[in-house]
């Protein structure tokens, strides 16, 4: 598989660049370090000592080489001691981007942003910002997270929440510890600032707000979007939202907050993380101005930010919908319960897609595609559910899955809409689904069941919000399109890790083109093993 500190180089484009362009060199050392959080401390996997990690920096059309010197236990496929180089040039995106561990839950720590800057004379299609912050949000657990998914995992049960959201790494002062201060961010009366907004936590869908302040969406996922203000943001793991602040107010401080979105019954961690707008010029002693989060279930809140999501779409950013459709997919989406001897109460909670729970091969997926290995997967995932029923309403009585390692076969270039169903099995839920290797268009999305004669009417195909990370709300459903011609075997995932681990997943194996610009490339000579 993928190596485990992968910087989702996936999120960007792969092919070389057709133009001259910059080379940035990062380096990555993975070590371990003490943290200290709700007066607790204990050791955590970094890059650089530090959590949230380095902010990768580049600008649209660079080549970006990062090496990463593995310093810690974990040898898969990086050992200890050695290293290795990624080398992937950036094209066609610009804004915000996640990087982050892939293996385990390393993630809770093991993240950072990637900040992909315009080309050099482009400028933003929104007023230039005096400054940028970039903001990682984030979850911590006062115990080790390989420990809580591990003992979630024996007993066949979900997992233990975390202890606190975070800003920045911090969660600010809590009811069990008032001593730690929260990240302090100033600014200047009458600037305007540029927010990169990144949630970066395991298993929760965050909103955010600063007291007395409007936000202007202006870009998510590395592409731009129609600005739009608003004094809450939703974001889900995975995601990115790039929003201005102008500083409006003269002076004070005002309180920063990131808070839980769950309006289903499902067990979240309620701890609301602070920060603080510090303006210049201020006393370090004022009073903070005070704002209200929204309610953990604020489902109006979250679905007005949705749909106010539209893409730019002018002649120099626009958005290449698919209007023409090859392969029309419906994924059902949601948990499950099989049989476990060894388990609490004999059985496991699992997660599925069209009712089969991903297995995880031995050998890594796209080196079976390319060398043509056979016996690691199939091809033959299934386009719609096998077994159709009420997925929003009265389940069925069987809550077992099938288990496989069964991929679903695109030829290049052709274009796919994927409908995302909820189902109510065990309970709805939000899933904050990820596609690698590609960006979609989100041309839908309701409550209830996925009607194709009548919702596909409603489809907007003009400027659908462009992103790679989609929330499928609880007890309903979203449609994407996008275009296949990303060569390779591409993991579709949900962003609530315990769901990924579980088994929310599946993949794409794209096949060539025509010529060496629409093929896979080789591995590397220096590529890892396990």
């Amino acid at each position: 598989m993928a190596p485990w500190i992968s910087v989702l180089v996936l999120l960007a484009c792969l092919l070389p660049a057709a133009v001259e362009c910059t080379v940035r060199h990062y380096k990555f050392n993975v070590v371990m370090k003490k943290a200290t959080r709700l007066c607790a401390s204990k050791p955590i996997v970094t890059v650089n000592g530090r959590s949230p990690g380095p902010t990768l920096s580049a600008r649209e059309g660079d080549t970006v080489l990062v090496k990463v010197v593995n310093h810690v236990k974990y040898n898969c496929p990086i050992q200890p001691g050695q290293n290795y180089v990624y080398n992937f040039t950036i094209t066609g995106q610009r804004g915000t981007l996640l990087w982050h561990a892939h293996i385990l839950w390393l993630r809770a720590t093991v993240h950072g942003a990637i900040v992909i800057l315009p080309k050099l004379g482009v400028p933003y299609p929104f007023p230039a910002p005096h400054k940028e912050e970039v903001l990682v949000l984030g979850e911590w657990w006062k115990s080790d997270t390989e420990a809580v998914i591990n003992e979630a995992l024996k007993s066949g049960l979900a997992p233990n929440v975390s202890d606190a959201h975070t800003i920045n790494g911090h969660p600010g002062p809590v009811p069990s510890c008032l001593s730690q201060g929260g990240f302090n961010f100033r600014v200047e009366a009458g600037k305007t600032y540029l927010l990169r907004l990144i949630n970066a936590a395991l298993n929760e869908e965050l909103f955010f707000k600063v007291a007395g302040h409007k936000l202007n969406v202006v870009e998510v996922d590395a592409t731009y979007v129609k600005p739009f203000r608003t004094d809450t943001i939703l974001i889900a793991p995975g995601q990115t939202t790039n929003v201005l602040l102008t500083a409006n107010l003269g002076t004070g401080k005002y309180l920063v907050t990131v808070s839980p979105f769950m309006d289903s019954p499902i067990a979240v961690d309620n701890v609301t993380a602070t920060a603080t707008l510090h303006y210049t010029r201020t006393l370090s002693n004022a009073a903070t101005t005070l704002t209200a989060v929204p309610p953990q279930n604020a489902t109006p809140v979250a679905t007005s930010f949705m749909n106010s999501l539209l893409s730019l779409n002018s002649k120099k950013y626009p958005a290449n919908v698919p209007l023409t459709v090859d392969h029309s997919l419906l994924f059902t989406i949601g948990l499950g319960v099989n049989p476990c001897a060894t388990c609490v109460n004999g059985s496991r909670v699992v997660a599925d897609i069209n009712n089969v729970t991903f297995v995880m091969p031995k050998t890594a997926l796209l080196q079976a595609h390319f060398f043509k290995q056979s016996g690691v997967f199939t091809d033959d995932f299934p386009t719609n559910p096998q077994i159709p029923y009420n997925y929003t309403g009265t389940q069925p009585t069987n809550p077992g899955t099938m288990k496989g390692t069964r991929l679903y076969r695109l030829q290049y270039n052709s274009t796919v809409q994927l409908v995302l169903q909820d189902t109510g099995m065990i309970a709805p839920e939000n899933h904050p689904i990820h596609l690698h290797g590609f960006n979609f268009f989100i041309v839908g999305r309701g409550l209830g069941n996925f009607n194709p004669k009548t919702d596909s009417k409603k489809f907007n195909l003009i400027d659908p919000v462009e992103r790679n990370t989609v929330g499928v709300p609880s007890g309903g459903w979203t449609a994407i399109r996008f275009r296949a011609d990303n060569p390779g075997v591409w993991f579709m995932h949900c962003h609530l890790e315990v769901h990924t681990t579980w088994g929310l997943k599946m993949a794409f194996v794209v096949d060539n083109g025509k010529g060496p610009n629409e093929s896979l490339l080789p591995p590397p000579n220096d590529l890892p093993k396990c």
